[in-house]
């Protein structure tokens, strides 16, 4: 079952489509990312869900209610819906404590707020106000306002950003800790390692569409390929026949090269050579299994 269907919605900003036709869902008990270039349309995506934005057309379903909807049906939702945005959300001069005790009111059962900032890596106790805290410590207690309230769903819009390795490492566990306890979660970042530890679903997103979902398994692949950087459209008839039987070289996006095929141990080095023998000057050359990085490049470059 979804805990969020989205399907053909459109948000325009005056003549311009910040949305255009995006159609996907995020299952229950899992983590989904939205991950795509800036200006992709996630953000207004999140803000449609939540209510923030009204869709200029197509439907949102959240937890089985219609967004937007009537008022009551609205704050019904809201009990179960838990929000970090990209931006804002905290009153500056609150401290961390006094934050999050504020929004576990608003909120039927909520988790401990202390206990929550302590797994957030966040002093209860500090007399600190928000306005003075870095800007990974107001990230880490914007989660926790997020998540204070038990929600069923939650949307976390570029969370770790700012956060040190310690930190983002500390955050992934807590949400799979409660994604194992039923929670669902909606991500939007542009931090890789926290789609690749994260993620369940990938929704790629480019120009206010999705243009491939899967797991990240399912986006990457299991075939190694040799990738290097070179100037657009080489003719490369002759790496092709230099290669094992079988192998391919393909261009996608312009200026970016993908060896595949039946490859044995040497045919990095007849990569490597190749370039050389045709004065191509690649410091970008490696073999392995493409990265979700590498796929979303790929992806957008293409369009």
């Amino acid at each position: 079952m979804a805990s969020l269907t989205v399907h053909d919605l459109v948000v325009r900003y005056g003549a311009r489509r910040a949305v255009d036709g995006l159609s996907f869902e995020a299952p229950e008990g899992a983590v989904t990312a939205l991950i795509g270039p800036n200006g992709a349309g996630k953000t207004s995506t999140v803000e449609a869900c939540v209510g923030l934005r009204r869709p200029t057309s197509g439907t949102i379903e959240v937890l089985g209610t219609k967004v937007p909807g009537p008022d009551r049906a609205m704050s019904q939702l809201h009990a179960h819906v838990g929000v970090m945005l990209q931006d804002g959300g905290l009153y500056a001069t609150a401290r961390p404590l006094a934050m999050l005790t504020h929004v576990a009111r608003l909120y039927p059962a909520p988790r401990d707020p202390a206990e929550l900032l302590m797994a957030m890596g966040i002093d209860p106790d500090t007399r600190t106000p928000l306005r003075r805290m870095s800007g990974g410590e107001q990230r880490r207690v914007a989660a926790a306002a997020a998540l204070v309230g038990r929600p069923r769903l939650v949307f976390l819009d570029e969370p770790t950003t700012g956060l040190d390795a310690v930190a983002r490492r500390t955050f992934h566990d807590l949400i799979r800790r409660y994604v194992d306890e039923g929670l669902s979660v909606v991500l939007t970042t542009h931090l890789m390692d926290d789609v690749e530890r994260l993620a369940d679903t990938v929704v790629v997103v480019a120009a206010g569409r999705a243009i491939r979902v899967g797991t990240v398994a399912d986006l990457t692949g299991d075939e190694d390929s040799v990738r290097f950087t070179a100037p657009m459209h080489l003719d490369t008839s002759d790496l092709t026949a230099a290669l094992p039987p079988g192998s391919t070289v393909e261009e996608a996006p312009p200026g970016r090269y993908h060896v595949t095929g039946n490859l044995d141990p040497l045919a990095l080095s007849t990569v490597t050579a190749w370039c050389g023998q045709h004065g191509v000057a690649t410091k970008d050359i490696h073999l392995g299994k493409a990265s979700l990085e590498d796929v979303v490049v790929d992806l957008v470059g293409d369009m």
